[in-house]
């Protein structure tokens, strides 16, 4: 066995506590999951970085697959098995293996994004009763749609201050990108309905966390938070009687793909959404809906094709 210092499981945990050190516990966590299935697969407490060769990556790429992980969780445990790896090469704790994760998955799996028609956003904003609680829920699904799709942690962070004048203005979590939008005068009474749930002494916005939690007991607080909106979207559509699935995600999907229906430009699509890049929102807008690209097709043949009158 080497000695303690060359050891991944190590290596990682090291890099853990730093990620947690600088508050990036989302990261840190991702890391840790890589870890604990890295392990189970292993079957041991330590692993040397000299077991980590192709033929180990191979087979644990098929275990993962033997378990249903998609090919997307393959490839983020894959490259945090990667990062740490480099890291120790570049320390002199690993040896420079050639190719070594050149049989496995570290690439982006692209998947027809799950948005919904324009149906089922319809109901689920608002054509049936529902319960007071299950109103909540309603309320936050409509208002992020009218914000440009926004991302539920950016919601849930809103504060009373990132609205002037009519004018809604905040940062991005994820990327930092600002947004700013003028609030649709229709969804103020909206707005001013849910942020009347809001414990007094909250600084935020919407009813969705304390503002009482600080460093990791803020993330955790807010992935509660998470989960308890996305079950509740589950029973509002249940409610509602829509069949796809639907999450958080599922709005922002949603708004970016009911724009492309639209025709809108995707470079003001992607300004909307604070994407960084255009590239990501192509990710987002990977194809149109069946019956979009159906419509075109039946547009486009009956266009050319003229029927001889009588023929049999």
């Amino acid at each position: 066995m080497k000695k303690e210092e060359e050891d991944f499981v190590m290596g990682m945990l090291v890099y853990i506590a730093c990620l947690r050190e600088k508050k990036r516990y989302s990261t840190a966590k991702s890391y840790q999951d890589a870890l604990n299935s890295f392990r189970r697969f292993c079957g041991k407490e330590r692993i040397p970085y000299s077991h980590i060769n192709r033929d180990t990556l191979s087979r644990y790429q098929s275990w993962l697959l033997d378990r249903g992980c998609s090919m997307n969780t393959v490839s983020t445990y894959m490259r945090r098995i990667r990062h740490i790896y480099n890291i120790a090469v570049e320390a002199g704790e690993a040896p420079f293996v050639p190719n070594l994760f050149k049989d496995v998955f570290t690439g982006v799996e692209s998947k027809r994004k799950r948005a919904l028609p324009s149906g089922s956003l319809c109901s689920l904003m608002g054509t049936a009763e529902v319960e007071p609680e299950m109103r909540r829920t309603r309320l936050a699904f409509s208002l992020m749609f009218a914000f440009s799709g926004m991302a539920f942690v950016d919601f849930a962070h809103l504060r009373k201050e990132n609205i002037k004048g009519g004018v809604l203005s905040y940062h991005r979590q994820k990327s930092g990108s600002l947004i700013r939008l003028e609030i649709p005068a229709e969804v103020r009474h909206l707005l001013d309905e849910l942020a009347a749930c809001t414990d007094k002494g909250s600084p935020y916005l919407f009813p969705f966390l304390s503002g009482k939690k600080t460093g990791e007991e803020a993330y955790v607080e807010y992935n509660k938070a998470l989960y308890r909106f996305n079950r509740d979207l589950r029973l509002l559509a249940e409610t509602c009687g829509v069949d796809e699935p639907v999450t958080s995600y599922t709005i922002r999907h949603s708004f970016a793909t009911t724009l492309r229906e639209q025709e809108v430009p995707i470079d003001v699509i992607s300004e909307l959404l604070g994407h960084t890049s255009i590239k990501t929102t192509q990710i987002y807008l990977k194809s149109f809906s069946l019956e979009r690209l159906s419509a075109v097709n039946r547009a486009c043949f009956g266009s050319v094709y003229k029927p001889v009158s009588g023929a049999g």
